[in-house]
């Protein structure tokens, strides 16, 4: 008991340390934690959590077939992919360059892991560092061929298929952010799954045989 007491007085210091970023401790370890990170690939495995407390809010358990991911991606909007800035067509595609991607730099993190580890699935993301030009984000990733995966009931409800690629359909935390889905009066758009759905119910003339 007195163990577990010790954990949580540790966790509760972790957290409440993140909640004051801009203290001159944290600015510290950011920059010196940036430096590390701008050395490393753009996708590498972690061998622990930067940051325990968030990732076990996340779902993350120190077990065989849990892993960490770290990844970067720069920051900024989106610049419109033409040859040589030239938009054919209309006035209103004509922009290059104050484009805003519809998603966050969170969920491109993920789905870039989720690419590169193929075998894994992406459970949950957390942030750990940014610098002028890099946003870091670092996945919790599930090996979903172990055996301790498999028989754990708190986590084996990620293997089943429709968990594949859960990060490229917008499933995990971050997608469903940008997606816009929700409960209450906010989300009333977005009912019955998306956007697109709603307003294709709601414009579709339905004509049953029987009524």
């Amino acid at each position: 008991k007195q163990w577990y007491q010790r954990r949580v007085a540790i966790t509760a210091g972790i957290e409440e340390l993140y909640k004051k970023k801009q203290s001159d401790l944290m600015r510290f370890l950011f920059r010196v934690r940036n430096w590390q990170f701008r050395q490393l690939a753009a996708v590498h495995r972690a061998s622990r959590p930067t940051r325990p407390d968030k990732a076990r809010r996340l779902g993350y358990k120190n077990k065989q077939g849990i892993c960490i991911y770290r990844t970067r991606v720069k920051r900024g909007g989106r610049k419109r992919p033409v040859s040589k800035g030239i938009c054919y067509g209309k006035p209103k595609t004509a922009g290059v360059n104050e484009l805003k991607f519809q998603r966050s730099i969170q969920s491109v993190a993920e789905e870039r892991v989720g690419r590169a580890c193929g075998g894994l699935r992406v459970m949950n993301s957390y942030w750990v560092g940014q610098d002028a030009v890099y946003k870091y984000y670092e996945v919790i990733c599930v090996d979903v061929a172990h055996k301790a995966i498999r028989r754990d009931p708190r986590v084996n409800w990620i293997c089943e298929a429709v968990h594949k690629h859960r990060e490229l359909r917008g499933l995990t935390s971050a997608g469903r952010k940008n997606r816009g889905v929700g409960k209450g009066h906010r989300h009333t758009k977005v009912i019955g799954s998306s956007r697109r759905a709603n307003w294709k119910r709601r414009n579709t003339l339905s004509l049953r045989r029987y009524r």
